[in-house]
């Protein structure tokens, strides 16, 4: 005799699985089918028989397709489900939906000269190569000794931004032009009130270059050397020391004010998914993402390869044909770049995302989409490449977390977002990164670390809408000044990570 009926979701009328919200036994009770084998939390199990080369349907589209026949109530994962051909109907701008009504709003942040809103006020030193990245580290280091800094808490501290590149590449191709970008945008991030560039000064990318081509902020908050010119590490330290002490002397003149939502630049991330994120963090964000949008701020979708599959449910929002375009040349780019590689676009499913439920990257990108919410495509931009346009806009970049992260700040978030199935552990300074777990599971094993559980969509039936809702006020209240569980921990120091494109020579 079967037991009460087992702990699963269908997610849409039209899907051929469902999903376990608990480790389910073989035999258990799911929306009417006994299961054949064990499922654990997270994963499918069919509803119905699904024949070899029929597509499997969750969120009412397809993931992939059975690579052998599949019974109703077997274990859905990689053992049956394959990629499959996957042609998409892009459908240019004929899905545009109004945003919802907000009633005005405001945060605590700091009004730039440029016209940028920060949510922090750090110092930065920033490297243009490799060579240069412990002596930015020893002059941070030496800062956060100083009396002007230890004891003023209107600067949140010294931030050095160091990285593995610079030198050793072409200067003329498009791993420069990028990694050209990302320094730039780095400098203007709002989040930064002055910056330090520091150069070792025979290197590819060269200070001059990165000055003569635009000064990135006004003269008090912006300065640059090289360490060969400065005479070594000792007089580099010391100078960089005395330079900085003068920033501090402008950086505190800034003080939080009440600003518009519209001041807020979010990137949305996810890491270490699972088959939760789809159905709790994901639409939830979604949710915050519309809203913010709709007080007139900006959000950042990104992870090419993690929304692979799915793109033809942005390119319907785009707000033209042209905008949808835009993404679907970085598709087509992404599938040559890979290919040159050796690689495919399935690759990109992680064992943890596999072990957590998710089986191809068609699955994961259904999922990764929910981040965006329903708001129009107002725009499609390249790795780090400033923003132009409010609202929500695409931007380009690999799956990878820190490097993704890199890019949106450089195109000028002021706050990062990352849903977490697995339990990412990361921060992003000088950008403040809010942790939503999809489960509840495992945001009581890494609470810690996590700042909001959307595990309770699931756990205990809380709409979608008011989760999103709490989100949004804790990115204001983040944004004003309340400090994340990474930001508390102290990370931030190691996720710089520019996308390494080119050889290496």
């Amino acid at each position: 005799m079967l037991d009460a009926p087992a702990p699963a979701l269908r997610l849409h009328p039209a899907d051929s699985v469902l999903i376990a919200l608990a480790d389910l036994p073989a035999g258990a009770l799911a929306e009417g089918v006994a299961l054949r084998d064990p499922v654990p939390r997270g994963h499918k199990a069919a509803l119905r028989d699904i024949p070899q080369g029929e597509a499997v349907i969750r969120y009412g589209q397809t993931i992939g397709v059975a690579t052998r026949p599949i019974r109703a109530g077997e274990h859905v994962h990689s053992h049956n489900l394959g990629m499959g051909p996957h042609d998409q109907d892009y459908a240019f701008a004929t899905d545009i939906r109004p945003l919802p009504l907000v009633a005005p709003r405001t945060f605590q942040g700091y009004r730039r000269a440029d016209g940028q809103s920060g949510t922090r006020n750090y110092l930065g030193v920033l490297t243009s190569v490799n060579c240069s990245g412990s002596v930015a580290r020893f002059i941070a280091e030496a800062c956060e000794k100083e009396p002007w800094l230890r004891d003023d808490p209107s600067i949140d501290g010294v931030v050095p931004i160091v990285h593995g590149t610079g030198c050793g590449m072409s200067g003329r191709d498009e791993g420069y032009d990028t990694l050209f970008r990302t320094l730039q945008g780095y400098a203007r991030n709002p989040n930064f009130a002055g910056i330090l560039l520091v150069g070792l000064g025979c290197e590819v990318m060269q200070v001059p270059d990165l000055v003569g081509k635009g000064r990135m902020r006004g003269a008090d908050l912006f300065r640059y050397m090289t360490i060969q010119q400065t005479g070594g590490t000792r007089r580099t330290v010391e100078k960089g020391v005395a330079i900085l002490k003068e920033m501090a002397e402008k950086a505190r003149e800034a003080r939080r004010e009440p600003l518009p939502l519209s001041g807020l630049v979010v990137g949305m991330q996810c890491g270490g998914s699972d088959g939760y994120s789809g159905i709790t963090a994901n639409p939830a964000l979604g949710v915050a993402s519309d809203l913010l949008v709709a007080h007139g701020g900006t959000t950042i979708l990104s992870e090419t390869p993690e929304i692979y599959g799915a793109e033809h449910l942005l390119t319907r929002r785009a707000v033209t044909p042209e905008v949808g375009a835009k993404l679907v040349d970085r598709i087509r780019w992404w599938e040559d770049y890979t290919a040159r590689w050796g690689g495919e676009m399935d690759n990109n499913p992680s064992p943890g995302n596999k072990k957590g439920g998710l089986t191809t990257i068609l699955e994961k990108s259904l999922g990764a989409v929910a981040k965006g919410g329903t708001a129009p495509l107002s725009d499609v931009v390249k790795f780090a490449e400033p923003l132009t346009t409010r609202g929500f806009v695409y931007m380009d970049s690999p799956g990878y977390d820190p490097c993704s992260v890199t890019g949106q700040v450089a195109s000028g978030a002021n706050l990062i977002v990352f849903t977490t199935g697995r339990g990412s552990v990361s921060g992003y300074k000088p950008v403040p990164c809010v942790k939503v777990a999809t489960n509840s599971e495992m945001f009581a094993r890494m609470e810690e670390d996590m700042d909001l559980d959307a595990g309770d969509i699931v756990a205990r039936g809380t709409p979608i809408e008011e989760k999103g809702e709490e989100l949004l006020d804790l990115m204001v209240r983040t944004a004003s000044g309340e400090r994340t569980k990474s930001e508390r921990q102290g990370f931030g120091g190691a996720e710089f990570v520019p996308w390494a494109m080119g050889a290496v020579m």
